[in-house]
């Protein structure tokens, strides 16, 4: 499938995107390289391959969640532009 300016320039106007005509031609060539795309998608065999029409019978793979210090307070504290021990320190801004 290939696309001329005439055609960009009606899915321009159905997606209300204004389109001057010098940019036509270049946008018909963007339009139909993702066409080409689409066709050689088309040619991958999936002979074999179930269909996935979502992930019900998934599950996620999950962590413990446990609490934790981190275990690496250099690291953390390492930009802090002033600390006192394994602490930030920050100005008070209660009144």
């Amino acid at each position: 499938m290939s696309l001329d300016p005439a055609a960009v320039r009606r899915i321009a106007k159905l997606a209300r995107i204004r389109v001057d005509d010098a940019e036509l031609p270049v946008l018909a060539g963007e339009l139909n390289s993702i066409l080409g795309w689409i066709e050689q998608l088309n040619e991958v065999n999936i002979d074999g391959v179930a269909p996935l029409a979502g992930a019900p019978g998934m599950t996620q793979a999950l962590r413990a969640d446990v609490v934790n210090d981190g275990g690496y307070p250099e690291k953390v504290l390492a930009n802090a532009p002033d600390r006192e021990g394994d602490f930030f320190t920050v100005p008070k801004v209660v009144e």
